[in-house]
């Protein structure tokens, strides 16, 4: 298998922490996402994955995944131990919840696409971006700190799927210097994730295209 990705996208880096949490081999090709204009817009790429972004998943065969939630399902029936997602249909509701609210509340608004809209289109300042970002950052986290259990990791003692959305998008927070006080439950989780393999593996931080 061959992963296409960036040190730090958050959607990679869910791919990269499934990938490590299942034992799964995987080589790493880096597509620099700034570099260039960006070389997810080159023609070889385009032609991968017509989106123009990131993650890419080429298997074995030489079939072709895009979307990082699509590519996780794929890994967790392909790879069914150990699971991403609970036994039960209602656990399996309230992890892929804290899974939309991540994916499809906070992080289209905050991906590098609409910032530079905001910037170059629209005219705003980085002190406005940083604005936008920590708003919705702070709206999302304020549903996932109430909805995720007391202790262990999002949902019991094995981190899973709303892990694998929860910790990016902390290390996303961080970077954009959004204070996480407020959320005790949250930074629970990011602390038993940051002693974890699995997760240190696949931390940007350790990817070879880490700046």
């Amino acid at each position: 298998m061959r992963l296409y990705g960036y040190f730090r996208s958050t959607s990679s880096y869910r791919v990269r922490i499934a990938l490590a949490l299942k034992g799964i081999s995987c080589e790493q090709w880096p597509i620099h996402l700034v570099r260039g204009g960006g070389e997810q817009f080159s023609p070889a790429y385009l032609a991968l994955n017509p989106t123009g972004r990131v993650p890419t998943l080429v298997l074995d065969d030489g079939t072709v995944l895009i979307q990082s939630p699509a590519i996780l399902e794929y890994l967790d029936e392909a790879f069914p131990r150990p699971p991403l997602l609970p036994a039960s249909l209602e656990g399996r509701a309230q992890v892929r919840a804290v899974a939309a609210i991540i994916g499809c509340d906070i992080h289209p608004l905050n991906n590098v696409s609409p910032l530079n809209v905001l910037r170059r289109e629209l005219g705003h300042t980085e002190e406005d971006v940083s604005a936008w970002i920590a708003r919705w950052i702070h709206a999302g986290f304020r549903a996932v700190e109430q909805w995720i259990g007391a202790e262990g990791y999002c949902f019991g003692p094995e981190p899973g799927l709303a892990d694998i959305y929860l910790i990016p998008q902390v290390f996303s927070a961080r970077r954009f210097n959004v204070p996480l006080d407020a959320y005790p439950r949250i930074l629970r989780v990011d602390a038993l994730a940051a002693e974890h393999p699995a997760f240190r593996t696949a931390h940007p931080a350790h990817q070879a295209d880490a700046e």
